[in-house]
């Protein structure tokens, strides 16, 4: 059976080097156009994924807080006893928290500006869920990270913002839209940048809620 699967590979590795694709004939001159006069977005990839899919990005923000609440399921009945493991060495520490500093600039200019420029809401919370991730490998405890999180009610911000993404989707997809507004200004798009912030601060807080887990349950990320 290996023979056969290394002939298929290698078939398949010559179709792809030597047949030429297929090209599908649009009527529409420009996708992409069209697409950012539709959603009133420069970032076409944004007006796809919160107006012309806008109900696939639904349920992946779903799926999303669902495995959050999966994991917390799975390692309820764990004893948190794992050592936890950070950096000790002042260079290391340095370094993360600088790293840390940068992602979490870099996820507030994706959330805001993720409509105007490549990024967007998914970008700007995976940015985010690594700066918490810089910081909590350099903290001083898990419970001073823990300690943080519920301090801030972190846990009711993102079960917020998934309810009001929600909301916003649905009135969207019956047919309500706010003014575009000129496109390329940072005022514009309509709902998109909020869908945006909203998918970043879910993502971002989601993985916070992930990194907590793991360190006080297996004491590494």
């Amino acid at each position: 059976m290996k023979w056969i699967y290394l002939v298929a590979g290698v078939l398949l590795f010559i179709k792809i080097l030597v047949l030429p694709d297929a090209t599908v004939v649009s009527p529409q001159a420009n996708l992409v156009a069209t697409v950012v006069a539709e959603s009133g977005v420069p970032n076409a990839v944004s007006g796809i994924i919160f107006r012309n899919r806008l109900y696939d990005t639904i349920f992946e923000v779903v799926v999303f807080t669902i495995a959050i609440m999966g994991a917390k399921y799975l390692l309820a009945d764990e004893v948190p006893n794992a050592p936890f493991y950070r950096f000790t060495d002042e260079p290391s520490i340095v370094l993360a928290r600088l790293g840390a500093t940068i992602a979490a600039l870099v996820s507030i200019e994706l959330a805001i500006r993720g409509h105007l420029s490549p990024g967007g809401g998914f970008a700007a919370g995976v940015a985010g869920g690594t700066a918490i991730g810089l910081i909590a490998i350099t903290a001083p405890s898990s419970e001073w990270m823990q300690a943080i999180y519920e301090r801030w009610r972190c846990a009711a911000w993102e079960k917020v913002s998934v309810l009001i993404f929600v909301l916003l989707a649905v009135v969207t997809l019956v047919g309500f839209e706010l003014p575009q507004g000129e496109v390329g200004t940072l005022i514009s798009g309509g709902i998109i940048p909020l869908l945006n912030i909203l998918v970043a601060l879910k993502v971002a807080l989601g993985s916070w809620a992930a990194i907590l887990l793991f360190i006080r349950y297996r004491g590494l990320l």
